[in-house]
């Protein structure tokens, strides 16, 4: 079904180090731009470049329709039922940063509790430790089982105190590519009294993602995941939770008056998109929705297991190669982290690179769940829909080389 799904993507036809093939393998990070992305930003720069919501003339008012045209998309793919609760941000970071400044800060008190997990991305880290260093609050964690799987004990623990006033978790682990148990996590929370942050950033471009099942309060994604551009993401929120917020910026288009010693907000979503937008990117977003909206996220769930399943069976063939996460492929995403014997992982990654193939190596930004793993980094091979069984092979017969030159 997808087999010339590669021909979208421009950059897969690149040779690179030793005039090798590409094979991309870092989708984790970020995902490679099919050309109707690029085209779509090109078409905004070249045909209805201006500001929006400021002016009534003719390119103003297409590029403000393309730019709200994208949250409508946003609406109908994550099942959405108020278009004013998704605010733009620059990414997943932000909506973070965003939420723990305006709901946190007004909301989180001295002894009160944050929960986050073992193996949370940093920037659903970082930002509650400064919140709970600002407020006297304490930040706690949901352990890691061997198996790469949330203890949720840890947080029926932490929630019967009475004191957990948010929960932040992410919906798959970047690094395990396990996928948390949102189903039990998020009902026990709400009958707690604590409302719930899901980082969605691994989970909105490998599967289907239904807000209105999730039923969490806040929920935040990336662009540059999911075959959009970078600088660009997505915060949701619940709008009676959005309107007790403060705004995280202050500037045009956020305001309805401003007056010498006072201002008065504007409506949702607007409150929380100070200034001139990222328009282009915005409206770029709109067009990976449109390609994923193509291919079907049920398919391309499917697709991400088959190959992982394939992956996952070829590199535990290898001696020497340690894998993490669950063996359980429901319960994970095309993410892949393993060490291969005493061989750094830049070595590895680097062996590889000679062979044309990118994978990442290093903490992944998850250096708590670093310390929980007890190394100090790992290799990552990460899957999307143009990755083939050819590019699992070429990755496997680089590994074997790297096997050959350290003698393992």
């Amino acid at each position: 079904q997808f087999e010339n799904i590669r021909d979208d993507f421009p950059i897969l036809a690149r040779r690179v180090r030793n005039d090798k093939p590409l094979v991309y393998l870092d989708n984790a990070s970020t995902t490679q731009k099919p050309l109707s992305v690029i085209e779509k930003i090109t078409e905004y720069y070249k045909g209805y470049n201006a500001n929006i919501h400021r002016a009534v003339y003719a390119l103003a008012e297409e590029a403000t329709a393309e730019y709200e045209k994208t949250r409508d998309k946003v609406a109908e793919f994550l099942n959405i039922r108020n278009r004013e609760e998704i605010i733009f941000v620059r990414g997943t970071t932000e909506a973070i940063n965003l939420v723990a400044y305006s709901w946190g800060r007004p909301h989180i008190k001295k002894d009160d509790i944050i929960v986050v997990t073992e193996y949370e991305h940093h920037s659903n880290i970082v930002p509650w430790q400064l919140l709970a260093q600002e407020t006297g609050a304490r930040l706690e964690y949901i352990g890691v089982d061997d198996d790469g799987e949330l203890v949720l004990e840890d947080l029926e623990r932490h929630l019967a105190t009475g004191r957990v006033r948010l929960v932040a978790f992410s919906l798959m682990s970047n690094v395990l590519g396990t996928i948390s148990d949102a189903d039990r996590i998020i009902p026990m929370c709400k009958k707690a009294g604590a409302l719930v942050l899901v980082d969605g950033a691994q989970a909105v471009p490998h599967m289907p993602v239904d807000m209105q099942r999730l039923g969490c309060d806040f929920f935040a994604f990336s662009g540059h995941k999911m075959m959009g551009p970078t600088g660009v993401g997505v915060l949701w929120a619940r709008r009676d939770v959005l309107d007790t917020m403060v705004p995280f910026q202050g500037g045009g288009d956020m305001i309805r008056e401003v007056h010498k010693h006072e201002t008065t907000w504007n409506d949702l979503p607007y409150k929380f998109e100070a200034g001139t937008p990222n328009i282009a990117d915005v409206v770029g977003l709109g067009a990976a929705i449109d390609y994923l909206t193509g291919i079907g996220m049920e398919n391309m769930r499917r697709h991400e297991m088959e190959l992982t399943e394939y992956a996952l069976g070829r590199m535990s063939a290898i001696k020497g190669v340690e894998i993490y996460g669950t063996p359980d492929m429901k319960k994970r995403g095309g993410v892949i982290s393993f060490n291969f014997h005493d061989v750094h992982p830049h070595d590895v990654a680097q062996l590889l690179d000679d062979d044309g193939i990118a994978i990442r190596s290093g903490h992944h930004c998850a250096q708590v769940l670093m310390e929980r793993l007890d190394v100090a980094a790992t290799s990552r091979a990460s899957f999307y829909i143009y990755n083939t069984r050819q590019d699992v092979d070429a990755m496997i017969e680089s590994l074997e080389n790297v096997a050959r030159v350290f003698k393992i």
